[in-house]
């Protein structure tokens, strides 16, 4: 069976649905690098586009029942972000290994905090066990088409902020934002490149897309701990399928060095996942070339441990 793919109509109308929730992030020239700035958004990443989007669409039933996600924890701050701002309670399905700084965003929030193991997969049945017993909505934190036509609203800015814009280098876990990225900019401009960046240490879109379906890695490591996603969804797959050019890895190395150069040359704290795409595009020497900058939530003391 064919997956639907989320249509720039959907994307146009989550525009309209995230306004005031959302910003309008900068488009920033470092060193004749295009940089698009989520980590500049409220949370402290790109993520609040696809709860925002989600949330705004639920029923009063479901608004007053409650939702949970499950997240390694940008996902999570930004549902606590709307679900706070709509007065919808919520709980966040979190990993025992999640940095303290994404933890103590998601608590300020007002959001009851659980912790499940260290993959996806045991965050994902904890919730679906809660919302169960308890008839909480889930909030998937890639795959589902409200959160991946909120995710697309990035690259209806990128062609109104930069419309010379030849190529775009979107991070990827579990590859909701390059899907709804690819998703609006394919059907606007098909010919700019859109190329996912993943973590060379968990490499699933890669390996997904060698064997043509979605796969599951036996175990993931990257410094990029936002990243770490062992399968991508199926949804997320049928767009990076259909719209991305190319997909590439970048180590961990690379992703530090990364980071040191946002923050020497453009004065940008970009935490190691928001930094990936920008090592893919370091790397190319073309003109036009954007980079999303995807988060900025890291701990001070990991921080400067990357940039020494």
């Amino acid at each position: 069976m064919t997956t639907a793919l989320v249509s720039l109509d959907d994307i146009r109308l989550a525009a309209v649905r995230i306004r005031g929730i959302a910003r309008k992030t900068p488009v920033l020239d470092v060193r004749g690098r295009s940089l698009k700035c989520e980590n500049f958004q409220p949370g402290g990443a790109f993520k609040i586009r696809g709860a925002g989007n989600m949330l705004s669409q639920l029923t009063p039933q479901e608004r007053a029942a409650g939702v949970i996600t499950y997240s390694s924890g940008n996902h999570g701050t930004a549902v606590a972000l709307v679900a706070e701002a709509f007065g919808i309670p919520a709980v966040v399905v979190m990993p025992e290994t999640t940095p303290r700084v994404k933890v103590d965003a998601v608590r300020a929030r007002g959001a009851e905090v659980m912790f499940a193991g260290t993959t996806s997969a045991d965050r994902k049945v904890r919730a679906e066990n809660v919302a169960a017993s308890r008839a909480l909505t889930i909030v998937p934190p890639f795959d589902h088409p409200w959160i991946i036509a909120g995710q697309g609203t990035t690259g209806l800015e990128i062609l109104e902020q930069q419309p010379q814009v030849r190529s775009i280098y979107v991070p990827m876990g579990g590859g909701g934002q390059v899907a709804g990225i690819s998703a609006a900019v394919k059907r606007m401009r098909d010919n700019v490149r859109i190329v996912g960046v993943e973590p060379a240490g968990a490499a699933r879109m890669t390996a997904s897309l060698a064997a043509g379906h979605p796969v599951t890695l036996a175990s993931s490591a990257s410094l990029a701990d936002g990243l770490l996603t062992l399968r991508p969804g199926d949804i997320t797959f049928a767009h990076v399928q259909s719209l991305v050019d190319s997909v590439v890895t970048v180590d961990d190395l690379e992703i530090a060095a990364a980071m040191r150069w946002l923050f020497q040359e453009g004065k940008i704290v970009a935490e190691p996942s928001g930094a990936a795409a920008v090592a893919a595009a370091l790397r190319d020497d073309a003109t036009q070339a954007m980079a999303i900058v995807s988060g900025g939530n890291v701990d001070a003391e990991a921080f400067a441990g990357c940039i020494h």
